[in-house]
């Protein structure tokens, strides 16, 4: 096989793989009633003047399945952290008792689930989409290798093989899914 053909294979895995892994991140921002340090993933607190990560000024754990507990390193940081939770629109309220702050994350009603379990197949389909685009981008890239000596022989190989590979990345999305939803689902 051309080595520019294996190029464009590896650039579209690479691809593919981001893909996977945006979508996973999105699909763990999605709460499923059980408190998870991840849901905090996306909040930023203001220290000392920059948006810092709030894993990086505290710690962050479970004390049972539906509270976490946030302990900052810093005690004058407690009121930052606490604003930006409730600036985060994350939908839980922080109770601050001036050492640590707890999350308790309430219990979902049914249709507050299916809410969610929709927002999860708009994410996958989001992530289906852009494995789709990857595969588009890739297929005419081995186009213009044409130009480039490649033969069409090893072009046809080389969109099989993108196929091949747009598959599998479709099939681990799809698994990724089926493991949100019924994640979400689960009393």
């Amino acid at each position: 096989m051309n080595e520019f053909v294996s190029l464009q294979l590896d650039e579209c895995k690479e691809g593919m793989e981001r893909a996977l892994n945006r979508t996973e991140s999105e699909l763990t921002k999605i709460r499923a009633g059980k408190a998870n340090p991840s849901m905090l993933d996306g909040i930023f607190v203001d220290y000392y003047g920059s948006a810092t990560p709030l894993a990086q000024v505290s710690n962050v754990n479970t004390t049972d399945a539906r509270t976490l507990v946030i302990q900052p390193w810093e005690k004058n940081l407690i009121s930052a952290i606490e604003k930006a939770i409730i600036d985060s629109n994350i939908g839980l309220n922080p109770q601050n008792d001036g050492i640590v702050i707890r999350l308790v994350v309430p219990a979902l009603t049914e249709e507050r689930r299916r809410d969610l379990v929709k927002k999860a197949k708009e994410e996958t389909e989001k992530g289906r989409i852009a494995i789709r685009n990857i595969r588009k981008d890739s297929n005419e890239s081995l186009k213009k290798l044409k130009n480039d000596g490649a033969s069409e022989d090893e072009i046809k190989v080389g969109e099989a093989e993108v196929q091949k590979i747009t598959d599998a990345y479709i099939v681990k999305i799809d698994h990724l899914a089926e493991l949100k939803e019924k994640d979400i689902m689960t009393v």
